[in-house]
């Protein structure tokens, strides 16, 4: 069975990538003339040829698009609205030429929660976009802080598809160190908790939130999480609910398909809620390789586990793309 899956993903492209970046040139320009970065991560060339060359090389029907960290808001709401329907509509002329290949997600200018519910509304009603993608925090404001409850109200009436891609946290980088290395990994498992602890989750059940790179150390750390929440933090909160307020995430793989971190992810992911992530063009094109191989024969997977990881899971999630 399974290598007869390899052989389909080479023949016919099948994945559906969550998990892929866009690089606007007007975003590029716009932290070059900053002096910004990636933390500490330099911003790559993008072309859309160059992203299809890409997906047929690694069995990628469709990636579905978004601008990585630091996000829109550089520092200034208003430059922040323009910036935001500019990448966005670059993103959605992507989506328009190929929609076979490409998906979108939003990018909102939090933490401008004014700004963040126009730019959705015009992102999911006029251009189409697949979802929206929000930082894990905005200048040091965590997603669950409650200034952003409206926008949050706003993606669950919607039923919205929500990308939390990892920023740098409101530290200094430790030196030698991009944040992409270690520290994103902590903002992810950080905004997570904070989602959790804050009930945002439960208040929006029908928001679909996709955590980046198998979530950081959530997986992992889980039951952590949820046995000291109802012992030390919060005495009336019943571990069961934490617990099943975390297992609501999503999880993408990029940078995650390893020998340690996929059993734990697959053993604390609820059925459906792994999905296919690349990270390209910021994940190098050899570290991609290796995480592919090791989801292409990996042993463990449950029967229909390495199909829904790779495609079905992202079908439920984007109908327009189920075949």
């Amino acid at each position: 069975m399974l290598t007869s899956w390899k052989v389909r993903i080479m023949v016919f492209p099948a994945r559906v990538d969550v998990h892929q970046h866009i690089v606007p040139p007007a975003w590029a320009r716009a932290l070059d003339d900053r002096g910004m970065d990636s933390g500490g991560w330099a911003i790559p060339a993008w072309s859309a040829s160059e992203a299809i060359a890409m997906m047929d090389r690694q069995g990628i029907a469709t990636g579905v698009l978004s601008v990585t960290s630091p996000g829109v808001h550089l520092g200034d709401d208003a430059d922040a609205r323009t910036l935001a329907r500019t990448v966005n509509e670059y993103g959605a002329e992507m989506v328009k030429d190929r929609p076979d290949r490409f998906g979108s997600f939003a990018s909102l200018p939090l933490p401008d929660v004014d700004g963040a519910l126009r730019e959705a509304e015009y992102a999911l009603d006029v251009l189409g976009a697949d979802g929206v993608v929000l930082m894990s925090n905005a200048h040091g404001r965590y997603l669950g802080d409650p200034d952003f409850e409206p926008l949050w109200a706003e993606l669950d009436a919607r039923g919205a598809v929500v990308f939390v891609h990892p920023a740098q946290p409101p530290m200094p980088l430790l030196p030698g160190t991009p944040a992409p290395l270690a520290d994103y990994v902590f903002d992810t498992t950080r905004t997570a908790l904070n989602l959790a602890l804050t009930g945002v989750l439960s208040r929006h059940p029908n928001v679909k939130t996709i955590l980046s790179h198998g979530g950081g150390f959530l997986p992992y750390a889980a039951y952590r999480f949820t046995g000291l929440t109802s012992t030390v933090v919060d005495p009336d909160r019943d571990a069961d609910d934490m617990l099943r307020d975390l297992k609501r995430f999503y999880f993408d793989t990029a940078l995650s398909a390893s020998p340690s971190a996929l059993p734990a992810l697959l053993a604390f992911a609820e059925p459906g809620h792994v999905l296919y992530g690349s990270d390209w063009p910021f994940a190098p094109r050899n570290a991609g390789s290796y995480y592919d191989h090791f989801l292409e024969t990996y042993p463990d997977f449950s029967p229909g586990q390495a199909e829904a990881t790779d495609r079905g899971s992202a079908e439920t999630l984007f109908p327009r793309l189920a075949r």
